[in-house]
């Protein structure tokens, strides 16, 4: 990721869990929309517009399934998972 050059205001830390998701609801009359669920609080990541996409939405959506990847490899790599369907961190 790159640096940012705003200082943060304030950071939210949602926990993946057993309530957790991720879904993708493309629309044939207006842009996608990503839905990030956990539990009681969602969290949506549309375009710039509803109706139209510009270079930086496509460049934030390649940002956004690049680091989206590495964190599942990330995640992967360090499940060490048991009998039981529960895992240790390594």
């Amino acid at each position: 990721m790159t640096r940012r050059r705003n200082h943060r205001v304030s950071i939210i830390n949602l926990n993946t869990g057993r309530g957790a998701r991720a879904t993708s609801h493309p629309y044939p009359a207006r842009t996608p929309v990503l839905a990030l669920d956990f539990g009681a609080v969602s969290v949506l990541v549309t375009t710039t517009a509803g109706d139209r996409v510009t270079a930086a939405d496509v460049e934030f959506a390649r940002q956004l399934a690049r680091e989206a990847q590495t964190f599942a490899r990330s995640v992967e790599r360090s499940f060490h998972g048991m009998p039981d369907g529960t895992g240790l961190a390594a």
